[in-house]
């Protein structure tokens, strides 16, 4: 008998056949009525850059570093923008260093970037802000080349050979100690200002002798023979300004030094003797010389021709409670416990900025006494520029 079993599977797979030829006619027909190149060329295809419309914004200069959220919405940025720029700025260490750091800040466009760039207070790049840091903080190294008296040298003088400001300063109090003269180049190496590696470098330059005389006696020397006799009065040394500390015979540098020691350690007076002999501007044979004199009590004045301490009575002290900080002048500043170059810089940064907007922009000036500067804005008030 005949087997009727491949016209039964030919039946039964008639429709997938079917479907399947149906496919294929229907890609052909697709590919060629609808698909113009099997390789589109996009080539002569052009994206327009579409420039962003920034409003005029009238910029002073301004430190990224002390923008507050809403500061820096006041530049034309959203909140959300402002946001991330200070994201931004706790990731990278706290503190942007240059305008290259902040021009990486993503929420910045290359727009808006341009028109704030020429009123940011940072350097270019990082390796100019690196570079102003190292020379900020490098170590001074001691140059001389030529021979020299110590004895005529000047706190000046001093600074100029690479010692700073503090260690000149107890240079010289301490040739006042040995009684106006080095002496020996022996004695010269026992000022606790010099360490062994820069009296190695002065030594040869040094016109000195090299050794201390058996009988030497600061209190005796021929040095201290010559100082000029003072005339003393019954004195407040609380009472004192520049020129009646002059009059006891301190130099300008020592008299500025002075009251800023007063002002910044002592908060503003002498309360016991043993505060006004810690002073390193005053030598131990001077404070012996004053202290017979000195009445830290203003009532128990007793000297008829009182002169020293009158120009101090009748001069008023300035209230800084009542001072704003976008006008302090200079000599106020002094007065405060500034050196003269902290109160210039002061100025200086502030003229910069077209005033502070915030006491924390004047933490950030250079050369000033952080902890004396705190103190001012805890008392002074600060009224922003309008």
């Amino acid at each position: 008998m005949r087997s009727n079993l491949p016209q039964k599977l030919f039946r039964k797979n008639l429709w997938v056949i079917l479907i399947l030829v149906s496919c294929i006619v229907s890609a052909k027909i697709y590919t060629k009525f609808f698909v113009k190149s099997e390789n589109p060329d996009f080539s002569k295809i052009q994206f327009l850059k579409i420039k962003e419309n920034l409003p005029e914004l009238k910029i002073k200069d301004f430190d990224p570093n002390l923008l507050s959220l809403e500061q820096w919405q006041k530049l034309g940025l959203s909140e959300k923008q402002a946001e991330t720029i200070l994201k931004y700025k706790q990731i990278v260490g706290g503190e942007f260093k240059s305008q290259d750091q902040l021009q990486k800040c993503y929420s910045i466009s290359a727009e808006k970037f341009e028109q704030i760039q020429p009123f940011i207070l940072l350097p270019k790049s990082s390796k100019s802000s690196d570079a102003f840091a190292k020379n900020k903080w490098e170590k001074k190294e001691i140059k001389v080349n030529k021979k020299f008296n110590p004895d005529s040298y000047s706190q000046k003088d001093w600074e100029n050979l690479g010692f700073s400001e503090k260690q000149s300063a107890g240079i010289l109090k301490y040739k006042n100690y040995l009684g106006g003269s080095f002496v020996s180049k022996e004695k010269l190496k026992e000022c606790y200002m010099i360490n062994e590696e820069n009296f190695v470098k002065l030594s040869y330059y040094l016109i000195l002798p090299e050794k201390t005389p058996s009988d030497f006696n600061p209190y005796k020397s021929k040095f201290a023979k010559e100082k000029i006799k003072i005339k003393y009065q019954n004195f407040d040394p609380n009472l004192l300004d520049s020129k009646g500390w002059m009059a006891l015979g301190f130099s300008e540098k020592q008299v500025l030094n002075i009251l800023n020691y007063k002002e910044r350690y002592l908060k503003g007076s002498f309360k016991t003797l043993e505060d006004i002999s810690k002073c390193y501007m005053i030598s131990p044979e001077k404070f012996e010389e004053m202290k017979p004199f000195i009445k830290l009590n203003p009532q128990n004045i007793i000297a008829k021709n009182t002169s020293i301490s009158q120009v101090q009575i009748s001069t008023p002290r300035t209230d800084f409670s009542k001072i704003d900080l976008n006008k302090i002048n200079f000599q106020q500043l002094k007065e405060y416990g500034f050196t003269d170059r902290a109160a210039g810089s002061f100025l200086g940064f502030r003229k910069k900025l077209n005033g502070f907007t915030s006491k924390d922009q004047i933490l950030k000036t250079y050369n000033i006494d952080i902890e004396l500067t705190k103190k001012l804005l805890e008392i002074a008030q600060l009224k922003p520029v309008e």
